[in-house]
């Protein structure tokens, strides 16, 4: 997942290094309440890293806050944050792979708790390595790189600054919701995944919400009956597919095609015998011979068919179907502004989107029918799996738009309709 601003970034980090000014590193006044300039959060596998940036921001006269030294004994992680949090300036987030992983989860699962703090203080995300997955309630914060030769005068440029002066900078407060409208969130895995079958699907959990929905879906209940609808693609689609049952067809399939081999060969006698000795044979029943010979030659061939290509429509097979459950689990997913899809059978992609806009896009379009709700129910059944997977991924299988629809900077649900009704029919 990129950032929004990482453009922005980007400009920033091509500029030339110069030294900043002593000024700009002088630390802001602490106000009543505040006793630190920035709480820092990191993951322990970071400790290294992170506790030689801390000694040069200290070295700067910067108060800093970690938990190592900073947290109260025999209080609970989380009212350690939320006072460490309103108690500094700024929020610093080390990101990697491990902080994402395990500290992120215990951020965002609790946002509730210090939401207001995180409000009214300003994020700096310092990304320890490229490619980290970046939480998607920071994803709009431009971030800084480790790795960047001019990372700790950015970074100094930034803390040194007061909040106040912040607003409109490449760093700003906590966002509502609205601002994540198109991203991706990170992918249920199947809790099968080992050893699942190509044409089995996969089965996720309906016990636990993730709580990277937690913020998002109101209505816990309507997550569980989608993954639900999913999970029901198993039981109902798959009876045909397990190996115990391709072994007992493929035999069946072999053992018919001998008896049948030993049967025309019996009966290639009887015409020939009906040939020569004509006398000793009726016409009638040598057409029905006939006749029955050469429709099991034709069922056989046609099972034979089916077995050789069984395989190869195995993973298709199931996908097709689990896309179509999809499409029923966003009927109830996207009132909650989340979509899901998947093109594989063990993996389902989420996004965030909001179809508010697309939804009224329907009402006005159909206006004059009387299913105007009925037709965007049935755009979602099918299209909105290919939908959020193309969101997920960033791509689309054809030319953007140049219209603007109601996804700012990306194609939005109305325009994907619209272009796949282009290229196939409406099903």
């Amino acid at each position: 997942m990129e950032p929004m601003n990482s453009l922005q970034t980007a400009d920033i980090q091509s500029q030339p290094a110069v030294p900043l000014p002593p000024s700009i590193c002088v630390p802001p006044k602490l106000r009543d309440g505040e006793c630190y300039h920035v709480f820092i959060s990191y993951s322990s596998t970071d400790y290294q890293w992170t506790h030689s940036l801390i000694n040069q921001l200290e070295s700067c006269s910067l108060q800093i806050c970690y938990h190592d030294r900073d947290f109260i004994p025999g209080r609970t992680v989380l009212e350690n944050m939320s006072d460490c949090i309103q108690e500094s300036q700024k929020v610093l987030l080390v990101l990697s792979p491990e902080f994402v992983r395990s500290r992120w989860c215990l951020l965002e699962a609790n946002m509730s708790l210090f939401r207001d703090c995180l409000e009214r203080k300003p994020i700096v995300p310092v990304l320890l390595e490229p490619g980290v997955s970046v939480p998607l309630h920071i994803c709009h914060l431009t971030y800084l790189e480790a790795n960047d030769p001019n990372f700790m005068n950015k970074l100094l440029k930034v803390l040194c600054t007061p909040n106040q002066q912040l607003q409109g900078s490449t760093v700003v407060p906590f966002q509502p919701p609205s601002i994540y409208n198109g991203k991706a969130l990170q992918p249920l895995t199947a809790v099968n995944d080992e050893g699942l079958y190509k044409w089995d699907a996969g089965q996720f959990s309906d016990m636990d919400v993730p709580d990277q929905l937690r913020l998002i879906i109101e209505d816990q209940g309507k997550y569980r009956t989608a993954v639900r609808m999913i999970n029901s693609v198993s039981q109902n689609e798959v009876w045909l597919r397990p190996l115990w049952v391709r072994v007992l067809i493929y035999i069946t399939g072999v053992i018919f095609c001998l008896l049948l081999a030993a049967f025309s060969t019996y009966m290639s006698l009887i015409v020939i015998v009906c040939i020569y000795l004509p006398e000793y044979i009726n016409a009638s029943s040598v057409g029905v011979w006939v006749l029955t010979i050469s429709s099991l030659y034709f069922v056989s061939l046609g099972l034979i068919i089916q077995i050789c290509l069984w395989k190869k429509d195995d993973e298709k097979y199931i996908v097709r179907k689990m896309q179509k459950a999809l499409g029923q689990a966003n009927t109830i997913l996207s009132e909650e502004k989340v979509l899901m899809g998947c093109q594989s059978n063990s993996k389902i992609y989420l996004v965030y989107v909001s179809l508010d806009g697309c939804k009224q896009e329907f009402a006005e379009t159909f206006s004059e029918q009387a299913g105007a709700e009925d037709m965007f129910q049935r755009a979602l059944i099918f299209f909105s799996s290919g939908y959020a997977c193309c969101l997920a991924k960033r791509h689309f299988p054809f030319p953007l738009p140049s219209s603007t629809g109601h996804l700012e900077g990306g194609v939005c649900f109305c325009q994907y309709v619209s272009q796949q009704l282009s290229s196939k029919q409406w099903k």
